[in-house]
């Protein structure tokens, strides 16, 4: 498989940075250069799908790296969760963390992960998909102990999960793919990496 040498990740995830560690990939993280929360307030505003916001978020912030990195592969994601209708944002305290458990107890929420490279200032590739997650039926007591063995690190979660650490706790059932939950559409980015970047 090819593998570009000047690869960069438009992100400061750990989780992602994480995902392509594990499966050595050689890349180089940057914070993209665009404000996220006023992006998104704008594609709202606009009445894009939480599946479109996804898609727009990606290309922008992989975009705003391409521009001043022309020559290297650059791939900007972004997750966006849709929970009746809606986009949920990261709870700010566990206050807000327990909230939002409660309310996606026993229910389905979808999420949508986004990957957009660009190279040489031009979109090359992009995909979106979709994964399903119910959360268990969840009494108060247990989401306080979920909260009290998760910590803070929680909150960099939109869903108030981590599949890789304690998520799995609270999970009744995931379907789709399992990496999209964890904020990267990687089998289809996998895919496009073999067929496509030799050409570039």
């Amino acid at each position: 498989m090819f593998f570009n040498n000047n690869f960069i990740l438009a992100s400061t995830s750990k989780s992602r940075k994480k995902i392509f560690k594990n499966i050595n990939i050689p890349i180089k993280t940057i914070r993209p250069n665009c404000d996220e929360g006023i992006l998104r307030k704008q594609l709202l505003k606009k009445q894009y799908t939480p599946k479109k916001i996804s898609l727009e978020l990606a290309r922008l912030k992989s975009k705003s790296i391409s521009f001043t990195n022309k020559k290297h592969l650059v791939v900007g994601s972004d997750t966006v969760i849709e929970f009746e209708g809606k986009i949920i944002n990261k709870a700010k305290n566990t206050n807000e963390a327990r909230a939002k458990i409660k309310k996606l107890s026993n229910k389905k929420h979808i999420i949508y992960s986004s990957a957009s490279v660009f190279y040489n200032n031009k979109e090359v590739w992009h995909t979106t998909q979709k994964t399903s997650v119910t959360i268990r039926n969840l009494q108060k007591s247990e989401i306080d102990y979920y909260l009290f063995r998760a910590g803070k690190e929680i909150f960099s979660s939109v869903g108030c999960y981590h599949l890789e650490s304690l998520g799995p706790n609270i999970i009744k059932k995931i379907e789709g793919d399992f990496f999209n939950v964890l904020g990267f559409p990687l089998f289809p980015f996998l895919i496009f990496l073999e067929k496509k970047t030799k050409n570039l």
